[in-house]
């Protein structure tokens, strides 16, 4: 009873290392193959992800490169929009300064218009001041009729001159007036052109502004793609040497099943068992098979003693069960847990006693685990025996 205590006490502390393990599927022992199978698909799914990323690149650079050639056309045309917009500005410029040059002629031609009016003015004043018979004293004291004719045409002459040239003065300031208004409209269109101009600037460099910020966009999510397909191709890497591994574990394990058929095995006469063994292995059978009809409780007993039996595994029960990497109770903590709380059933008990007694019911088979396509062995309950 004081070596139950202690077993149960030892078991207990193992319970609190194990359970840090991550519980793996229940109800299997040697499960490479099934482990190989999950390595295999798992790389096939990292690969399948590993190309949906590269597709995703490919489809981001071709996208990516239509903008860029966007990007170009719209620079064409940005480029296109600022020579015309310079060329207004130009414009412009000429205009404003064909303006100031009208602005001064216009400003001179009211000035000699006002100039020719005054001295009409002052002609006509002048005249008028004389009176009349200043001008019939001039005609009466000319010496001949031709005097007198020459006399009178001259003053017609110079009646005649002031007005056409105050006509002309006249007509030159309109012209100058109608000069500054055609250049203002050329002016205010101008100023209207520059202003479509300026907007179709802002809207091309509006546009250029974000498809720039699309590709920077797309190059961020491709540098992201693409560290991601070289993660995924590192983790090929590490899966294709898994199954690299768990190959060479299968063949080992098959290896080690064909050897133990073919090697030398004691009786089970010459095997003595402990009540700690009859303990453990109920408890290991309770752990594997505890949900499996009784026929498979056995089995699971027989392939434990089997291997004891066999010259190719230990030749101690506990060095069986606890044989690294062989049953995966062990390896989750999950037997350490029943047997701190003893949780084997009566039934259990019951079929480690008979394999114990040399009682089997799968042969010599040294491995069992849960059915998987292409494993042939004997089926009991929801494992398959090899």
């Amino acid at each position: 009873m004081k070596r139950m205590g202690k077993r149960r006490l030892i078991a207990g502390i193992l319970v609190l290392v194990m359970l840090t393990v991550p519980r793996l599927g229940a109800n299997a022992t040697s499960d490479t193959r099934e482990k190989l199978e999950n390595a295999k698909e798992e790389r096939e799914a990292t690969e399948n992800q590993k190309n949906a990323q590269e597709e995703n690149i490919t489809s981001m650079e071709a996208a990516q490169s239509g903008l860029q050639g966007e990007l170009n056309s719209l620079n064409s045309q940005l480029a296109e929009v600022s020579s015309n917009l310079e060329e207004i500005e130009n414009n412009i410029i000429a205009k404003n300064g064909e303006i100031e040059t009208t602005q001064e002629e216009l400003a001179e031609a009211k000035a000699t218009e006002e100039r020719q009016y005054l001295c009409l003015k002052k002609r006509i004043q002048y005249s008028y001041e004389r009176s009349s018979t200043s001008y019939l004293e001039a005609i009466l004291s000319a010496d001949s009729l031709g005097e007198i004719l020459n006399m009178t045409e001259y003053f017609t002459q110079m009646a005649s001159y002031d007005q056409k040239m105050l006509a002309s003065y006249q007509a030159a300031r309109k012209a100058v007036e109608e000069k500054e208004a055609q250049l203002e409209a050329d002016m205010d269109q101008l100023e209207e052109m520059q202003a479509s101009a300026e907007a179709e600037h802002q809207r091309f460099s509006g546009l250029i502004s974000q498809t720039q910020s699309s590709i920077s966009a797309y190059s961020d999510q491709i540098a992201t793609a693409e560290a991601q397909v070289e993660a995924l191709e590192a983790q090929m890497a590490a899966q294709d040497e898994n199954i690299a591994a768990l190959q060479k574990q299968l063949e080992e394990e098959i290896r080690k099943s064909r050897l133990a058929a073919q090697s030398s095995w004691r009786d089970i006469s010459e095997v003595t068992f402990t009540e700690d063994d009859r303990y453990l292995l109920a408890n290991l059978i309770y752990c594997e098979a505890g949900g499996e009809p009784y026929e498979g409780q056995v089995a699971v007993g027989a392939v434990v003693i089997n291997r004891v039996l066999s010259s190719v595994f230990p030749n101690t029960l506990s060095g069986v069960i606890y044989q690294s990497g062989q049953f995966e109770p062990v390896s989750t903590g999950r037997l350490a847990l029943a047997l701190a709380e003893n949780r084997a059933t009566s039934s259990c008990y019951r079929a480690a006693d008979e394999a114990m007694s040399g009682v089997t019911n799968v042969g010599t088979c040294v491995f069992f685990r849960t059915p998987i396509p292409g494993l042939e062995g004997i089926n009991i309950g929801g494992h398959v025996f090899y």
